[in-house]
């Protein structure tokens, strides 16, 4: 099977793209051709339909998005608390809309928080330390893997991600069960967009996060890390390198983490004891 056909975009993901014609030179050899590059759109989170959070994101999934992003972040404990989501077109004007249980809408409306997203921003807008500096709870003793597998799966990851394959600016976070590989993966021009679909993903399919890994194919920064760990992810495997922050948040959550990680190598930061020879 040819790398084209292996990943195939899907037509949701198609609407992330966009078609543009470029000046391309290469040995003083010049040409005119067409590309692809990213679509990037601003993205408004409603709670009973109360603005929350504009971010911007590659405009596919966004439903997984918006239930993952309301888990990752805290704002409410568990997926029952989401009683349902939709997404909403006026326009070019994309917005998720949220259903929470009301004890969670009160907290918000406490909170009176109105914060704005960039693209590669986890911690916009936040007003306090102790907002931006969350400490999940312990994980549970979660998955175990072994190196050849875990390997295999990182090279098999860039055979499922179409939208990078065509613009080469995105950012995938991927769901692997040990012994059955990458089960989901979503893509996103925000890393932390990107995890919070595969997280919104699992969560409306009413997965057990505990069960599997996380791959993630950026830096594991610390909300990367924070957010595997409110929802329970007690690995978390990155193909660059971890700041000094994950990694203490990795050491007191219990989380298992892993940077630099190659078809052939990693480095393990965290808890090695989830990987196995």
């Amino acid at each position: 099977m040819s790398v084209k056909a292996e990943v195939a975009a899907s037509p949701a993901e198609l609407s992330s793209l966009r078609e543009v014609s470029v000046q391309r030179e290469q040995h003083g050899a010049v040409e005119l051709a067409t590309d692809y590059v990213a679509e990037e759109r601003p993205v408004a989170l409603h709670y009973y339909r109360l603005p929350y959070v504009v971010m911007l994101a590659s405009p596919a999934d966004l439903e997984d998005l918006g239930v993952g992003f309301t888990l990752s972040e805290g704002i409410v404990g568990a997926a029952h608390e989401i009683r349902g989501v939709e997404l909403v077109r006026d326009g070019d004007a994309l917005a998720v809309h949220l259903d929470i249980i009301g004890e969670r809408l009160s907290r918000i409306l406490q909170r009176q928080r109105n914060l704005t997203g960039r693209t590669g921003c986890g911690l916009c807008g936040v007003e306090s330390v102790e907002e931006a500096i969350r400490h999940p709870a312990p994980v549970r003793d979660g998955v175990r893997v072994t190196s050849a597998e875990l390997h295999a799966e990182l090279a098999k990851l860039h055979t499922q991600q179409p939208l990078n394959f065509r613009t080469g600016s995105v950012h995938a976070a991927a769901w692997a069960l040990p012994g059955k590989g990458i089960q989901l993966v979503r893509e996103d021009v925000g890393r932390h967009n990107a995890l919070d679909k595969v997280i919104g993903a699992l969560a409306r399919a009413g997965t057990d996060m505990s069960q599997g890994y996380l791959i993630i194919t950026s830096r594991a920064s610390y909300e990367m890390v924070q957010k595997a760990a409110t929802v329970g992810v007690s690995l978390v495997v990155a193909v660059s390198a971890p700041t000094a922050l994950a990694i203490d948040l990795a050491m007191q959550t219990g989380v298992t983490l892993i940077g630099f990680a190659r078809a052939d190598r990693h480095v393990v930061y965290a808890h090695a004891q989830r990987l196995r020879d």
